[in-house]
């Protein structure tokens, strides 16, 4: 690496880095070189250019709050709802980036919970403003921004992120050698789920340029990959099985040096399949060469993106970690716990508990909350199981009871429990993933009716589609006499599954 790319690197992982003052700093560092291209005719900015969006912007907000307030962006999924976050922050806001497939109602109680004093559709409410030249000051500590993800409580919950959670732990990405080769990453991510929000972050400071589809759709992405020639692609599991299902491997893919994955298990053979359609290099005269690399992250919204990785080079077979985690990144450490935060001995399944500079520090205003997910020394309780395998490495081994992880999104249970139990013919609800091989899991539900009433009497996809996003609506529904229960209760979720056997 040259004495400039050190230099620039430098740059940006300085310490005191926030999100307010991130497109400034990668301005300094990228100039006028591409930093994105939507598809469909949509934005297409230098780095220069998304700079001064951000600062007008950002007076455009500064005029309308006060620091401190918090403003949720609203917007259609795209390259803008990360700006607008970026001048929110520099303005002195906390954004919240919401979804654009929620639902309404899910939508208002953002507003309302965040207690945002203004909410962005687009960036035309606050383009008119005179630029704001200097970023609001902040400290790496401070809260960043809110992403609201579905909680055990029922509801969505805002996770409160620092600059530290969102920009500081990606700034390592600077020292990619983006100066001494083409890249492009095709992404097909929304942009408010703390990956897409991660990955774009990640991609900017690295300094490769991406290519954006605001839905994913695998013949889109396949024609992009094949026609632009792109070097990287960044998705979920679902996202790679319905591209092999759209025939990938009969597409020219060899462009791709590097697959990338998370938010939900790959599976290896998946992987290794893609590995094979990429190539190492590509030479003149010569051709495509070898494979691939394939690489996977571990994390969730409440560390501000990943935690472990693990990776797999051209010609060794995916399969050699295994179901492992990966190896926790700076920083982050990783442990097995029992019932009473106890570590419990290597092979034993227990509640993977992990702690480091990602960590949220609170659920937005919710005390209650905050305390069930943090121990009293800070460590967070992820809710997933796992166990201590060979080198140390962790293995994940499923997850709690309440969450299902559906196309990459998480699912909470309750939350859907408590919206179709508000229909006046449901007495009792309960949601559970069914494993799918697509989407990993798919959300159904067994239902308990009121007496003399069928399913055929009520529409419960329809009653339950003005509340909730489509990828929370279960595609399948079972009425029951009796739930099956335990000696305390608590219904016997893993014995309804049965009821979906065919």
């Amino acid at each position: 690496m040259s004495t400039k790319s050190i230099a620039r690197a430098a740059l940006l992982i300085k310490r005191d880095l926030t999100l307010g003052t991130l497109m400034d700093r990668l301005e300094r560092v990228h100039g006028d070189r591409a930093l994105v291209t939507e598809a469909d005719g949509g934005l297409d900015l230098t780095y220069e250019q998304a700079a001064k969006r951000v600062r007008r912007w950002a007076g455009g907000i500064a005029a309308r709050t006060e620091p401190g307030d918090v403003v949720v962006v609203a917007t259609p999924n795209g390259y803008e709802q990360l700006l607008l976050c970026c001048a929110a922050a520099r303005a002195g806001a906390i954004p919240a980036p919401v979804n654009d497939q929620m639902a309404k109602e899910e939508i208002t109680h953002v507003v309302n919970d965040s207690g945002a004093s203004l909410v962005l559709r687009s960036a035309v409410a606050v383009d008119q403003a005179e630029p704001q030249r200097d970023a609001h000051q902040a400290e790496p500590g401070d809260v960043a921004a809110l992403f609201y993800t579905s909680g055990t409580t029922g509801k969505p919950k805002g996770a409160a992120l620092t600059n530290r959670a969102l920009v500081g732990q990606l700034a390592s990405a600077a020292l990619w050698p983006a100066r001494l080769h083409r890249d492009e990453a095709v992404i097909a991510l929304p942009v408010a789920h703390i990956m897409g929000f991660a990955v774009l972050i990640g991609l900017g400071v690295a300094g490769i340029p991406t290519y954006l589809l605001p839905r994913f759709n695998p013949v889109r992405v396949l024609d992009a990959i094949e026609s632009r020639r792109s070097t990287m692609f960044v998705g979920v599991p679902a996202m790679y099985r319905m591209l092999d299902e759209a025939h990938a491997a009969e597409r020219d893919l060899t462009s791709v040096r590097v697959w990338a994955s998370g938010a939900d298990a790959m599976p290896a053979d998946l992987a290794q399949r893609f590995k094979r359609m990429g190539a190492t290099v590509t030479l003149p005269l010569v051709g495509a060469v070898g494979q691939a690399t394939f690489a996977e992250g571990y994390g969730m919204v409440e560390v501000g993106g990943g935690v472990a990785a693990k990776v797999s080079p051209p010609f060794l077979g995916a399969q050699h970690l295994g179901e492992a985690l990966g190896f926790a990144l700076p920083g982050y450490s990783m442990r097995v716990v029992d019932d009473v935060d106890a570590e419990v001995p290597g092979g034993q399944i227990g509640e993977l508990q992990v702690k480091g500079p990602g960590v949220l520090t609170a659920y937005w205003g919710d005390e209650a909350a905050t305390q069930a997910v943090l121990t009293e020394d800070g460590w967070l309780r992820t809710g997933d199981l796992a166990r201590k395998g060979p080198l140390g490495l962790l293995v994940f081994e499923g997850r709690s009871k309440h969450l299902i992880k559906h196309g990459g999104y998480s699912v909470y249970s309750l939350e859907v429990e408590q919206c179709l139990e508000q229909h006046p013919a449901v007495l009792e609800a309960s949601v559970i993933g069914l494993p799918d091989e697509r989407l990993g899991e798919i959300p159904v539900a067994v239902v308990r009716l009121v007496s003399g009433t069928t399913l055929e009497d009520i529409d419960l996809a329809a009653w339950i589609a003005p509340h909730l996003a489509e990828y929370k609506t279960p595609k399948r529904y079972v009425a029951v006499d009796e739930l099956p229960r335990t000696g305390t209760a608590k219904v016997q979720k893993a014995a309804l599954l049965g009821l979906f056997e065919d």
